[in-house]
């Protein structure tokens, strides 16, 4: 596992994370957490939840690994082929499905959110308007396979920046015109169209420095391409493994739909347990798929779990206490963040509640983002699927079970150990079929994290306290102070103690980073 490239990545991924911060702060100041919010949060959730089946989702796990074998294995020309055969493939299919939401959106939110009542029409008007997204992204999901197979990561990094770049631009807009929210709503759906459109141009200029060039084109020949089988079937295990995961997506939405502002709270709590899990279980996840694909097809097993267990290090020594960051300081950052304009006080506190519920689910999630990938590049469908299957079962059932009590706290604490029980299938099947990750210590490891995170927790949760009390309410400067503070001092105890009780993964991440600032030797 090559940490410079990973924290490198994870940077590049700050980066766009914190101006998706900057958009929902924005979405939810002209608009609130109400009706109109929670129309916006469904429609979008049409092809966004597509786009996570087909493109970001299957297409990706299926292509990185085909995309590197061909390369390595018979040559650019024949990748370069294979990937042109994939962008026709996506233009007619995915076309056919962008065209299948606009004339059925009605009965997609229908279905889907059945607590909207009189906002459905509203709802679909905005799904439909949002649908394009889809194959925009799409594209963009081939190009960040081509990127990422080829060892180029900064490209498809910063590439999501430029979505929330365009979206930002459009709110500000929004925003100076003084838009209701009922307007201001759609116009936001416009702005997330510019934000897909620029998100794929962004990857353009990396691609073709590679040498790629269009190659498009649907014929018998090409479909018989041995490549485009793989990716066909591995697809198809990837597809029902990961419906799965958008059916728990649609049940915690239909749960959510029946209270006002519930499903804007759920959304903007996950959004801030992206940001660790997008900056640190993504980043360490799109370096290590990588690195697995490359050594399955090299067929070198002791590699893949090298770089696997090294993957699994990294995310619990950064998402372990982010979660209990989260958990503990999670009021505070809210407030900071979203209390402002539309979005009140009671807003902000059941944002909070939902954010401890989904932190307990960090780690789990970004795990399962580093095994997954592994599973599909060493041609072991069927067990990401098992997984997938079973935190569904296990997210539904206890959707059933907890949301007639907690409410939309429910949902997402019921999806945090659907996560839980997916990342257990991943482990087990491993070690029976591979004989574990090569005394990767797994286990040592996340116990040393979870000392030094207790004590984060302690620290961060008294100096919020203390400082809560010290303050004078009010004001944005107190916000700051409270959200900010807590999570500083944290920060410094937990690499203290990680340094004193021996965390190796430290030493690691220091290393990388003083290599990272070192300037290039001159050449001879």
């Amino acid at each position: 596992m090559k940490v410079v490239r990973a924290i490198w990545l994870s940077g590049a991924t700050m980066a766009s994370r914190v101006l998706g911060l900057l958009r929902d702060q924005l979405f939810v100041i002209l608009i609130g957490a109400n009706r109109w919010s929670d129309a916006f949060v469904v429609a979008f959730r049409i092809p966004n939840l597509l786009r996570d089946l087909f493109a970001e989702g299957a297409l990706s796990s299926a292509f990185v690994p085909t995309f590197a074998d061909a390369r390595r294995n018979r040559g650019p020309e024949a990748a370069w082929r294979l990937a042109g055969t994939v962008v026709s493939l996506v233009l007619v299919v995915v076309g056919a499905l962008v065209l299948a939401g606009i004339a059925w959106a009605d009965q997609v939110v229908a279905a889907t959110a059945p607590g909207l009542g009189e906002f459905s029409g509203f709802t679909a008007g905005l799904a439909r308007v949002m649908m394009p997204f889809l194959l925009l992204v799409s594209l963009s999901a081939v190009a960040m396979g081509m990127l990422n197979a080829q060892g180029r990561f900064t490209a498809p990094a910063l590439a999501p920046a430029l979505f929330n770049v365009g979206s930002i631009a459009v709110g500000l807009g929004l925003w100076v015109a003084g838009w209701p929210p009922e307007r201001a709503v759609q116009g936001w759906a416009l702005g997330t169209l510019l934000g897909g459109l620029l998100q794929l141009l962004a990857q353009l200029p990396s691609l073709r420095a590679t040498g790629w060039r269009p190659m498009l084109g649907i014929t018998r020949a090409r479909l018989a391409d041995p490549g485009l089988r793989r990716i066909g079937r591995l697809m198809a295990a990837s597809v029902i493994g990961l419906s799965a995961t958008q059916v728990n997506i649609l049940v915690n939405q239909a749960f959510a739909s029946y209270e006002a502002g519930a499903a804007t709270w759920l959304q903007m709590a996950f959004r801030l347990m992206q940001l660790p899990l997008g900056v640190f279980g993504v980043a360490i996840a799109t370096v290590a798929g990588a690195g697995v694909a490359q050594a399955a097809a090299a067929r070198d097993i002791g590699a893949a779990k090298k770089t696997l267990g090294s993957a699994l290090r990294l995310v619990a020594f950064f998402n372990v206490p982010s979660a209990v960051g989260l958990a503990v300081v999670g009021g505070p950052i809210v407030s900071l963040i979203y209390q402002h304009g539309r979005f009140g006080a009671a807003d902000a506190e059941a944002t909070a509640q939902a954010l401890a519920c989904y932190a307990l689910g960090l780690y789990a999630y970004s795990a399962v983002k580093v095994m997954a990938p592994a599973f599909y590049a060493l041609d072991r469908a069927r067990v990401p699927v098992v997984g997938s299957i079973l935190g569904m079962v296990v997210n539904v059932g206890l959707n059933l079970a907890l949301y007639p009590v907690l409410g939309f706290r429910g949902v997402a604490l019921g999806t945090s150990l659907a996560a839980g029980a997916n990342l257990a299938v991943l482990l087990v099947a491993w070690r029976r079929e591979y004989g574990g990750l090569g005394g990767a210590g797994l286990v040592p490891q996340l116990l040393r994290v979870m000392a030094a995170s207790a004590v984060l927790a302690v620290v961060a949760w008294g100096s919020a306290q203390a400082l809560a009390a010290w303050l004078p309410p009010g004001g944005l400067w107190r916000q700051a102070v409270v959200g900010l503070v807590p999570v500083a001092l944290g920060a410094l105890v937990y690499f203290g103690v990680a340094r004193w009780i021996g965390v190796a993964e430290l030493g690691e991440v220091l290393t990388a980073l003083r290599r990272r600032r070192a300037p290039d030797p001159v050449p001879e």
